[in-house]
Order: structure tokens, then C-alpha cells, then sequence
């Protein structure tokens, strides 16, 4: 346990990336703080995949000429941020009448459970494009 009794918004430097990040549906202060550290330095990370990759948004199959050939390792990436994405996910649904719109949608084709990790993934994508070039979250840009 950490010896100071402070709130963790008072004990954490604040970015100037962490403002665009709180426009992001389900993203309030705790989850923005947590993204904007878990994630680190957006610079390494090459691509959006790479970053979706990291927070667990993303399968881990391996295919060859269309046939899987086993699973990778799912537990790969940042524990901490796969968690912020998942609640992020759940909030926006609850909160965002265009979100929640095409939940119903992912999760009759397959489960709740894998409709709101399709939503996190698109978050986590959201988020990557926010903390490289700090603009504010478009909705329709997300999920269009």
C-alpha cells in the first residue's frame, strides 16, 4: 500500500494530453489518468495496432493459409490498461446513445462479452490517435 493518503489526482503530474483524452466517451479522470500512464509514450508505438495490441484488444490467433495453427499467449500486454479499456467500454455503452446503438448490434451476432471488447478495441484505437495528435474524440470518426 502506498504511504500516501492523497487522491490519485493530486499525486499525479498532469499532460496536456490528458484533456483531449477525457473527451473520449466512458473516460473520465480515473480511467484518463490511468490510459495516460499505462500507455506511456505514445511514440513507441508504431502503429494503432501495436498500441490496441498492448491494452488486449486484439486476438491472438495464428493462421496459415486461412487455418489456425494454435494460440498465442493472451495474457500479453498491460493488465492495467486492458481493465481501463474494458470499463471505459462499459461506461460509453451505458452513456452514449451512438455507442450503445451498435452494441445490440455486435452482441447478436456473438456475445455481450465479445460486444464490449469489439467496443474497448475501438476506444484503445480512439485513445492511440488522441494521445499522437491531441484532438478531441469524434464519435462517428470511432464507430462509423
Amino acid at each position: 500500500m502506498s504511504g500516501s493518503s492523497r487522491p490519485l489526482k493530486s499525486r499525479v503530474k498532469r499532460r496536456p494530453e490528458l484533456k483531449p483524452l477525457l473527451t473520449v466517451s466512458g473516460i473520465g479522470q480515473s480511467l484518463g489518468l490511468t490510459v495516460m500512464l499505462e500507455t506511456g509514450d505514445i511514440a513507441r508505438f508504431a502503429k494503432v495496432g501495436h498500441d490496441a495490441s498492448d491494452g488486449r484488444c486484439v486476438g491472438r490467433a495464428h493462421l496459415s493459409n486461412g487455418t489456425r495453427k494454435g494460440q498465442g499467449n493472451t495474457k500479453n500486454g498491460n493488465q492495467s490498461l486492458a481493465w481501463a479499456c474494458i470499463e471505459a467500454a462499459h461506461f460509453a455503452v451505458r452513456d452514449n446513445p451512438r455507442i450503445k446503438r451498435d452494441d445490440p448490434r455486435q452482441c447478436a451476432r456473438t456475445n455481450a462479452a465479445i460486444g464490449i471488447k469489439t467496443v474497448a478495441h475501438k476506444l484503445a484505437r480512439a485513445c492511440f490517435y488522441i494521445l499522437r495528435d491531441p484532438v478531441t474524440f469524434e464519435v462517428n470518426n470511432a464507430f462509423a
